[in-house]
Protein backbone atom coordinates (compact mmCIF):
# COMPACT_ATOMS: atom_id res chain seq x y z
CA UNK A 1 0.00 0.00 0.00
CA UNK A 2 1.91 3.68 -1.03
CA UNK A 3 2.06 5.87 1.66
CA UNK A 4 1.59 9.36 2.29
CA UNK A 5 4.92 10.22 2.04
CA UNK A 6 5.55 7.82 -1.27
CA UNK A 7 1.91 10.17 -2.17
CA UNK A 8 3.33 13.43 -1.74
CA UNK A 9 7.14 12.87 -2.87
CA UNK A 10 7.54 13.94 -6.08
CA UNK A 11 5.36 16.92 -5.26
CA UNK A 12 7.96 17.98 -2.99
CA UNK A 13 9.80 20.38 -5.04
CA UNK A 14 7.05 22.25 -5.77
CA UNK A 15 6.76 23.07 -2.06
CA UNK A 16 9.43 25.82 -2.16
CA UNK A 17 8.07 28.32 -4.58
CA UNK A 18 4.57 27.36 -3.34
CA UNK A 19 4.91 27.84 0.00
CA UNK A 20 7.40 31.50 -0.86
CA UNK A 21 4.65 32.63 -2.67
CA UNK A 22 1.79 32.30 -0.07
CA UNK A 23 4.26 34.27 2.31
CA UNK A 24 4.59 37.02 -0.33
CA UNK A 25 0.71 36.83 -0.58
CA UNK A 26 0.49 37.02 3.34
CA UNK A 27 2.81 39.70 3.84
CA UNK A 28 1.35 42.11 1.20
CA UNK A 29 -2.15 41.26 2.56
CA UNK A 30 -0.95 42.88 6.08
CA UNK A 31 1.22 45.97 4.92
CA UNK A 32 0.18 46.86 1.53
CA UNK A 33 -3.35 44.73 0.36
CA UNK A 34 -4.97 48.08 -1.56
CA UNK A 35 -2.04 48.53 -3.80
CA UNK A 36 -0.78 44.97 -4.22
CA UNK A 37 -4.38 42.84 -4.64
CA UNK A 38 -5.24 45.09 -7.68
CA UNK A 39 -6.27 43.78 -11.12
CA UNK A 40 -3.65 45.46 -12.86
CA UNK A 41 -0.91 44.73 -10.65
CA UNK A 42 -1.17 40.93 -11.09
CA UNK A 43 -1.59 42.10 -14.68
CA UNK A 44 2.25 43.50 -14.22
CA UNK A 45 3.45 40.71 -12.65
CA UNK A 46 2.20 37.95 -15.29
CA UNK A 47 3.70 40.47 -17.84
CA UNK A 48 6.44 40.26 -16.06
CA UNK A 49 6.54 36.43 -15.71
CA UNK A 50 6.00 36.19 -19.41
CA UNK A 51 9.26 36.80 -20.20
CA UNK A 52 10.83 34.61 -18.56
CA UNK A 53 8.52 31.36 -19.40
CA UNK A 54 9.54 30.32 -22.48
CA UNK A 55 13.25 30.50 -21.59
CA UNK A 56 12.18 28.31 -18.35
CA UNK A 57 10.78 25.66 -20.07
CA UNK A 58 13.40 24.91 -22.33
CA UNK A 59 15.92 25.29 -19.13
CA UNK A 60 14.40 22.49 -17.52
CA UNK A 61 14.75 19.98 -20.70
CA UNK A 62 18.37 21.36 -20.16
CA UNK A 63 19.14 20.93 -16.45
CA UNK A 64 17.01 17.76 -16.33
CA UNK A 65 19.53 16.27 -18.67
CA UNK A 66 22.23 17.60 -16.07
CA UNK A 67 23.43 20.21 -18.16
CA UNK A 68 23.34 24.63 -17.95
CA UNK A 69 23.22 27.28 -20.09
CA UNK A 70 25.06 30.56 -19.33
CA UNK A 71 24.32 32.00 -22.36
CA UNK A 72 21.04 32.92 -23.03
CA UNK A 73 20.83 36.51 -22.42
CA UNK A 74 23.67 36.91 -25.06
CA UNK A 75 21.85 35.04 -27.39
CA UNK A 76 18.53 37.09 -26.42
CA UNK A 77 20.73 40.31 -27.12
CA UNK A 78 22.35 38.82 -30.36
CA UNK A 79 19.13 37.51 -32.38
CA UNK A 80 16.84 40.31 -30.74
CA UNK A 81 19.56 43.03 -33.34
CA UNK A 82 19.80 40.34 -35.75
CA UNK A 83 16.00 40.88 -36.16
CA UNK A 84 16.23 44.83 -35.55
CA UNK A 85 18.56 45.26 -38.38
CA UNK A 86 16.39 43.04 -40.22
CA UNK A 87 13.32 45.07 -39.83
CA UNK A 88 15.21 48.70 -40.01
CA UNK A 89 17.85 48.60 -42.52
CA UNK A 90 16.78 46.01 -44.79
CA UNK A 91 12.91 46.35 -44.65
CA UNK A 92 11.61 42.58 -43.76
CA UNK A 93 8.71 41.69 -42.95
CA UNK A 94 8.24 41.71 -39.23
CA UNK A 95 7.22 38.22 -38.72
CA UNK A 96 9.68 37.08 -41.43
CA UNK A 97 12.51 38.91 -38.99
CA UNK A 98 10.63 37.13 -36.20
CA UNK A 99 11.32 33.57 -37.93
CA UNK A 100 14.97 34.47 -38.74
CA UNK A 101 15.94 35.39 -35.33
CA UNK A 102 14.21 32.10 -33.90
CA UNK A 103 16.21 30.29 -36.50
CA UNK A 104 19.35 31.73 -36.01
CA UNK A 105 18.75 31.18 -32.03
CA UNK A 106 18.01 27.33 -32.55
CA UNK A 107 21.19 27.82 -34.86
CA UNK A 108 23.21 29.13 -31.85
CA UNK A 109 21.77 26.57 -29.62
CA UNK A 110 22.86 23.73 -32.05
CA UNK A 111 26.41 24.97 -31.79
CA UNK A 112 26.51 24.93 -27.71
CA UNK A 113 25.46 21.48 -28.21
CA UNK A 114 28.45 20.75 -30.72
CA UNK A 115 30.44 22.54 -28.55
CA UNK A 116 29.76 20.20 -25.48
CA UNK A 117 28.94 16.88 -27.10
CA UNK A 118 31.59 17.18 -29.62
CA UNK A 119 34.15 19.14 -28.22
CA UNK A 120 33.50 17.40 -24.95
CA UNK A 121 33.47 21.04 -23.22
CA UNK A 122 31.79 20.34 -19.65
CA UNK A 123 28.25 22.66 -20.01
CA UNK A 124 29.10 25.47 -17.53
CA UNK A 125 32.37 26.56 -19.16
CA UNK A 126 31.16 25.79 -22.73
CA UNK A 127 28.05 28.05 -22.10
CA UNK A 128 29.79 30.89 -20.60
CA UNK A 129 32.39 30.63 -23.48
CA UNK A 130 29.89 31.45 -25.96
CA UNK A 131 28.29 34.00 -23.45
CA UNK A 132 31.00 35.70 -24.28
CA UNK A 133 31.39 35.18 -27.93
CA UNK A 134 27.75 35.98 -28.98
CA UNK A 135 27.67 38.80 -26.67
CA UNK A 136 30.99 40.30 -28.60
CA UNK A 137 28.91 39.83 -31.89
CA UNK A 138 26.00 41.33 -30.10
CA UNK A 139 28.66 44.93 -29.39
CA UNK A 140 30.30 44.36 -32.60
CA UNK A 141 26.65 44.73 -34.87
CA UNK A 142 25.39 47.58 -32.49
CA UNK A 143 28.45 49.20 -32.46
CA UNK A 144 27.06 51.12 -29.85
CA UNK A 145 23.59 51.93 -30.86
CA UNK A 146 19.63 51.94 -29.50
CA UNK A 147 18.02 50.65 -32.30
CA UNK A 148 14.30 51.29 -31.09
CA UNK A 149 10.90 52.12 -32.74
CA UNK A 150 9.76 49.35 -34.65
CA UNK A 151 6.13 48.25 -36.01
CA UNK A 152 3.03 47.54 -34.09
CA UNK A 153 3.44 44.01 -34.83
CA UNK A 154 6.44 43.39 -32.77
CA UNK A 155 5.42 45.79 -30.01
CA UNK A 156 2.03 43.77 -29.47
CA UNK A 157 4.09 40.70 -28.93
CA UNK A 158 5.67 42.09 -26.15
CA UNK A 159 3.14 44.42 -24.93
CA UNK A 160 -0.03 44.38 -26.47
CA UNK A 161 -3.19 42.77 -25.89
CA UNK A 162 -6.12 40.93 -27.57
CA UNK A 163 -9.53 43.17 -27.13
CA UNK A 164 -8.09 45.08 -25.17
CA UNK A 165 -7.97 42.14 -22.30
CA UNK A 166 -5.64 39.56 -22.77
CA UNK A 167 -1.67 39.76 -22.91
CA UNK A 168 -0.25 38.32 -25.86
CA UNK A 169 2.77 38.17 -24.06
CA UNK A 170 1.33 36.02 -21.70
CA UNK A 171 -0.60 34.01 -23.66
CA UNK A 172 2.66 33.26 -25.25
CA UNK A 173 4.22 32.42 -22.39
CA UNK A 174 1.70 29.87 -21.36
CA UNK A 175 1.31 28.21 -24.65
CA UNK A 176 4.85 27.20 -24.34
CA UNK A 177 4.97 25.85 -20.94
CA UNK A 178 1.86 24.10 -22.22
CA UNK A 179 4.02 22.66 -24.88
CA UNK A 180 6.70 22.16 -22.74
CA UNK A 181 4.37 20.30 -20.10
CA UNK A 182 3.32 17.90 -22.91
CA UNK A 183 7.02 17.10 -24.28
CA UNK A 184 8.03 16.23 -20.81
CA UNK A 185 5.40 14.35 -19.71
CA UNK A 186 4.28 12.86 -23.31
CA UNK A 187 6.61 12.53 -25.25
CA UNK A 188 9.66 10.24 -25.92
CA UNK A 189 11.94 13.50 -25.63
CA UNK A 190 10.84 13.84 -22.35
CA UNK A 191 11.52 10.53 -21.04
CA UNK A 192 14.51 10.49 -22.78
CA UNK A 193 15.78 13.32 -21.37
CA UNK A 194 14.73 12.52 -17.53
CA UNK A 195 16.77 8.96 -18.45
CA UNK A 196 19.42 10.94 -19.29
CA UNK A 197 19.55 12.98 -15.92
CA UNK A 198 19.12 10.01 -13.81
CA UNK A 199 22.22 8.00 -15.65
CA UNK A 200 23.78 9.20 -19.02
CA UNK A 201 25.57 5.82 -18.94
CA UNK A 202 22.81 3.74 -18.40
CA UNK A 203 20.32 5.54 -20.93
CA UNK A 204 23.14 5.04 -23.52
CA UNK A 205 23.33 1.18 -23.05
CA UNK A 206 19.60 0.89 -23.37
CA UNK A 207 20.24 2.58 -26.86
CA UNK A 208 19.51 6.42 -26.01
CA UNK A 209 21.65 8.47 -28.11
CA UNK A 210 22.58 11.15 -25.08
CA UNK A 211 25.01 13.23 -26.94
CA UNK A 212 21.82 14.32 -29.76
CA UNK A 213 19.33 14.42 -26.90
CA UNK A 214 21.51 16.73 -25.58
CA UNK A 215 22.28 18.71 -28.54
CA UNK A 216 18.25 19.07 -28.95
CA UNK A 217 17.38 20.38 -25.41
CA UNK A 218 20.44 23.19 -26.61
CA UNK A 219 18.48 24.08 -30.14
CA UNK A 220 15.20 24.24 -28.10
CA UNK A 221 17.05 26.63 -25.41
CA UNK A 222 18.24 28.79 -28.15
CA UNK A 223 15.01 28.84 -30.05
CA UNK A 224 13.37 30.03 -26.99
CA UNK A 225 16.03 32.56 -25.75
CA UNK A 226 15.39 33.97 -28.94
CA UNK A 227 12.03 34.12 -28.91
CA UNK A 228 12.49 36.17 -25.31
CA UNK A 229 14.74 38.28 -27.23
CA UNK A 230 11.43 39.26 -29.98
CA UNK A 231 9.09 39.66 -26.67
CA UNK A 232 11.73 41.89 -25.00
CA UNK A 233 12.03 43.85 -28.31
CA UNK A 234 8.44 44.35 -28.27
CA UNK A 235 8.35 45.10 -24.62
CA UNK A 236 10.82 48.12 -24.59
CA UNK A 237 10.39 48.67 -28.54
CA UNK A 238 14.04 48.88 -28.44
CA UNK A 239 17.35 46.36 -28.73
CA UNK A 240 20.90 46.95 -27.15
CA UNK A 241 23.78 44.98 -26.81
CA UNK A 242 23.79 45.03 -23.11
CA UNK A 243 20.35 43.72 -22.94
CA UNK A 244 19.16 41.12 -20.78
CA UNK A 245 22.11 40.87 -18.84
CA UNK A 246 20.95 38.89 -16.00
CA UNK A 247 18.16 36.19 -17.81
CA UNK A 248 20.35 33.06 -17.10
CA UNK A 249 20.84 33.94 -13.30
CA UNK A 250 16.77 34.48 -13.13
CA UNK A 251 15.83 31.66 -15.39
CA UNK A 252 18.18 28.94 -13.74
CA UNK A 253 17.16 30.27 -10.51
CA UNK A 254 13.55 29.86 -11.11
CA UNK A 255 13.87 26.40 -12.54
CA UNK A 256 15.42 25.12 -9.94
CA UNK A 257 13.29 26.25 -7.29
CA UNK A 258 10.66 24.86 -8.88
CA UNK A 259 11.37 21.46 -8.54
CA UNK A 260 14.13 20.51 -11.70
CA UNK A 261 17.15 19.13 -9.92
CA UNK A 262 20.31 20.45 -10.06
CA UNK A 263 21.81 16.47 -10.41
CA UNK A 264 19.55 15.59 -13.34
CA UNK A 265 16.87 13.09 -13.30
CA UNK A 266 14.17 14.74 -12.05
CA UNK A 267 12.21 17.57 -13.29
CA UNK A 268 8.71 19.65 -13.11
CA UNK A 269 6.85 21.93 -15.66
CA UNK A 270 4.51 23.22 -13.24
CA UNK A 271 7.09 23.93 -10.53
CA UNK A 272 9.49 26.48 -13.25
CA UNK A 273 6.23 27.96 -13.97
CA UNK A 274 5.85 28.46 -10.38
CA UNK A 275 9.73 29.43 -9.73
CA UNK A 276 9.18 31.95 -12.47
CA UNK A 277 5.76 33.51 -11.26
CA UNK A 278 7.28 33.43 -7.49
CA UNK A 279 10.32 36.02 -8.64
CA UNK A 280 8.14 38.00 -10.46
CA UNK A 281 5.94 38.62 -7.31
CA UNK A 282 9.01 38.80 -5.23
CA UNK A 283 9.95 41.77 -7.32
CA UNK A 284 6.85 43.35 -7.90
CA UNK A 285 6.30 43.57 -3.86
CA UNK A 286 9.79 45.15 -3.34
CA UNK A 287 8.48 47.91 -5.69
CA UNK A 288 5.23 48.11 -4.09
CA UNK A 289 7.01 48.37 -0.77
CA UNK A 290 9.23 51.24 -2.47
CA UNK A 291 12.04 49.24 -1.59
CA UNK A 292 15.03 51.21 -3.57
CA UNK A 293 16.45 48.90 -6.68
CA UNK A 294 19.48 47.99 -5.12
CA UNK A 295 18.06 46.74 -2.29
CA UNK A 296 15.65 44.84 -4.45
CA UNK A 297 18.54 43.17 -5.58
CA UNK A 298 20.02 42.29 -2.62
CA UNK A 299 16.69 41.18 -1.19
CA UNK A 300 15.88 39.31 -4.56
CA UNK A 301 19.69 37.49 -4.33
CA UNK A 302 18.39 36.01 -0.57
CA UNK A 303 15.21 34.71 -1.39
CA UNK A 304 17.00 32.53 -4.46
CA UNK A 305 19.77 31.40 -2.04
CA UNK A 306 16.70 30.25 0.30
CA UNK A 307 14.78 28.76 -2.11
CA UNK A 308 17.61 27.06 -3.91
CA UNK A 309 19.26 25.80 -0.72
CA UNK A 310 15.98 24.58 0.72
CA UNK A 311 15.44 22.69 -3.16
CA UNK A 312 19.00 21.28 -2.62
CA UNK A 313 17.86 19.84 1.42
CA UNK A 314 15.07 18.09 -0.08
CA UNK A 315 16.69 16.34 -3.17
CA UNK A 316 19.68 14.87 -0.43
CA UNK A 317 17.62 12.11 0.41
CA UNK A 318 18.08 11.35 -3.24
CA UNK A 319 21.94 10.99 -3.06
CA UNK A 320 22.59 9.84 0.61
CA UNK A 321 19.73 7.14 1.01
CA UNK A 322 18.30 8.68 4.18
CA UNK A 323 15.10 7.77 5.07
CA UNK A 324 12.21 10.54 3.42
CA UNK A 325 11.87 13.91 3.62
CA UNK A 326 10.34 13.87 7.19
CA UNK A 327 12.98 12.30 8.20
CA UNK A 328 15.54 14.87 7.28
CA UNK A 329 13.30 17.11 9.05
CA UNK A 330 14.53 15.83 12.30
CA UNK A 331 18.73 15.69 11.47
CA UNK A 332 20.90 18.07 12.73
CA UNK A 333 21.66 19.42 9.01
CA UNK A 334 18.12 20.42 8.90
CA UNK A 335 18.54 22.36 12.18
CA UNK A 336 20.84 24.27 11.07
CA UNK A 337 19.53 25.11 7.94
CA UNK A 338 16.61 26.10 9.53
CA UNK A 339 18.62 28.41 11.79
CA UNK A 340 20.45 30.09 8.49
CA UNK A 341 16.86 30.29 6.87
CA UNK A 342 16.10 32.49 9.59
CA UNK A 343 18.87 34.05 9.78
CA UNK A 344 18.86 35.48 6.40
CA UNK A 345 14.86 36.21 6.94
CA UNK A 346 15.80 38.14 9.51
CA UNK A 347 18.32 40.20 7.10
CA UNK A 348 14.88 40.66 4.29
CA UNK A 349 12.69 42.01 7.54
CA UNK A 350 15.58 44.39 8.38
CA UNK A 351 15.88 45.47 4.62
CA UNK A 352 12.32 45.74 4.10
CA UNK A 353 12.25 48.05 7.45
CA UNK A 354 15.60 50.22 6.08
CA UNK A 355 13.94 50.37 2.80
CA UNK A 356 10.85 51.61 4.36
CA UNK A 357 12.68 54.44 5.88
CA UNK A 358 14.69 55.69 3.50
CA UNK A 359 12.85 55.18 0.15
CA UNK A 360 11.73 58.94 0.29
CA UNK A 361 15.26 60.30 -0.07
CA UNK A 362 16.83 61.47 -2.82
CA UNK A 363 20.54 62.74 -3.63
Amino acid sequence: MTTFKEKIDPYLGMLGPMVMIMAILLIMAAVEPARYFRASNFTIIFLEAALYLPMAMAMTFVIAQRGIDLSIGSVAALTGIVMAYLIKMYGVPVWAAIGCAISLGALLGFINGMVITRLNVPDLIGTLAMDLVYRGFALVLAKGMVLARFPDLLTDIGRGRINGFLPIPVLIGIATMIVGYVLLTRTWFGRYSIAIGSNPEAAEMTGVSVNRHKVYAYVLMGAMAALAGVMLTGKLNAIQATSAPYFNLHVIAAVVVGGTSLFGGRASMIGSFAGVLLLSMMVNALVTLRIEFFWQSVASGVVIVLSVAFYTWIQKKDRDGSQGFFAELRSPDSIKLFKLAGFFIAIIIILLIIGGIFSGDTV
